[in-house]
């Protein structure tokens, strides 16, 4: 495929087609006026420009904006079903997907329980849970995006779909492909394992950790917005984190870079002593089986640790009879995410902690207050400590992220293209349209 050459009238085109899209993306629907102030292009041009982003299928007409005199009256905005995007949080016992359009709008949400110690096809379970999510995406009558799909109203084939990211608790090793960190997750250990789901499932995918996805929809929107350099402390069931340095995430040679939970740390065995595949290090000390033994053993119950340690907020906060006990249990609890926690912030020396997970959202600011008091007593970097403010599932909004960065780099960059019917009859491939 041809690409247009610097200083062209046709990358100057395309410059403007990504600045117009983007903005209308911001703002809302415009007036070809507006959009022309906010663009800088002149009237002509702008025209032009919204003629052909109409061609394209990314822009529609969105009614009329009244006390506006003539065309210009006219609203546009970006076409929500011009694409969708999948993202997954892959655990043990289900498959979470969302699927969202390029404006970024969550249109359809799925749960795909996977019990059983059993791994089967992971191809096929992938394949399934897309299938549910595509099935309720709603597309109007007459909806223009209706032709990336199976119809007006019946939802979207998978192959529609631009891009897929999936979330999961281990890393893919770029020089094997063969995803690491994941013992806990059966069926997913496989040779070239993002080749196997791409061709399995017939759409771009990508396979990232899932902590690492909470800290890119942190920094995209919640307690790191604005940081370059941050840590994201993950405390559920599993103990994990991931490291932003100058404004990117740091994968590591291998992609475990933030795999803590195998970290030595003092009080804990080391693998060594009990062996690779037996709890140690960082998660013996601080994950969650070890944070239902140090509330059980306070006289504090929870069929999860997160819910131990939701009651063991309650409790202190309460002035009863165990609040003396589950603010004694909290600080223990604090004192052993401190001595990890330490030894990251002593390596990476970040401007703040970002704390999220299960374990530490139920605990709150009491629980956060409590760590941050010990990391500062243990090293000299003194970051603040900040709770995730990321709303819903945070894995799959770092995976939605990620997915509509690279969906829209790919459409919105090469506007003044059409596609062919490929990949399932998705419009926007990539077959050039003439100047």
């Amino acid at each position: 495929m041809s690409q247009p050459t610097p200083g062209t009238p046709s990358l100057l085109r395309a410059i403007n087609d990504r600045a117009a899209l983007m903005v209308l993306l911001e703002r809302g629907p415009l007036t070809r006026p507006e959009l022309g102030a906010l663009t800088g292009l002149s009237k002509p041009t702008a025209s032009q420009l919204l003629a052909r982003l109409q061609e394209a299928g990314l822009v529609v007409l969105d009614g009329i904006r009244e006390g506006l005199p003539g065309r210009t009256a006219e609203l546009y905005r970006i076409n929500a079903s011009a694409a969708h995007v999948a993202a997954l949080d892959v655990t043990p016992t289900r498959i979470a997907v969302a699927v969202a359009d390029i404006t970024g709008a969550v249109v359809s949400e799925y749960l795909l329980p996977t019990p059983g110690r059993s791994g089967g096809d992971i191809v096929e379970k992938v394949r399934a849970a897309l299938d549910g999510a595509c099935a309720g995406v709603k597309l109007g009558d007459g909806d223009p995006g209706a032709e990336t799909g199976t119809g007006t109203g019946g939802g979207i084939d998978v192959t529609a779909l631009r891009r897929v990211v999936i979330g999961i608790g281990g890393a893919v090793d770029p020089s094997t492909g063969r995803l690491g960190y994941a013992a806990h997750i059966p069926g997913w250990h496989i040779p070239d394992v993002v080749g196997t789901l791409r061709d399995g499932v017939g759409v771009p995918v990508d396979v990232e950790n899932d902590v690492n996805l909470v800290a890119q929809a942190e920094q995209a929107r919640g307690a790191a917005r604005g940081h370059q350099d941050y840590v994201l402390l993950w405390a559920d069931e599993g103990i994990g984190s991931a490291l932003v340095l100058g404004g990117r995430l740091h994968r590591g040679a291998t992609g475990g870079a933030g795999e803590v939970g195998y970290m030595p740390a003092i009080g804990a065995p080391t693998a060594r002593d009990v062996g690779r595949r037996a709890d140690h290090g960082f998660q013996a000390l601080a994950g969650g089986p070890a944070v239902l033994r140090i509330m059980r053993a306070h006289g504090l119950r929870g069929t999860t640790p997160a819910a131990a340690v939701r009651n063991a907020v309650l409790a202190a906060e309460s002035g009863g009879r165990l609040a003396a006990a589950a603010g004694e249990a909290l600080r223990e609890l604090a004192s052993r995410l401190a001595v990890g926690l330490a030894a990251i912030t002593a390596v990476v020396d970040p401007e703040i902690v970002v704390l999220s997970g299960g374990v530490l959202i139920a605990g709150g600011d009491l629980l956060r207050e409590l760590v941050e008091r010990e990391l500062h007593t243990l090293t000299i970097p003194r970051p603040p400590l900040r709770l995730s403010t990321v709303e819903g599932n945070p894995v799959l909004a770092g995976a939605l992220d990620l997915a509509l960065d690279t969906a829209r780099d790919e459409i919105f960059g090469w506007t003044g293209r059409r596609e062919a019917p490929e990949r399932g009859g998705n419009p926007l491939a990539t077959t050039p349209l003439r100047p």
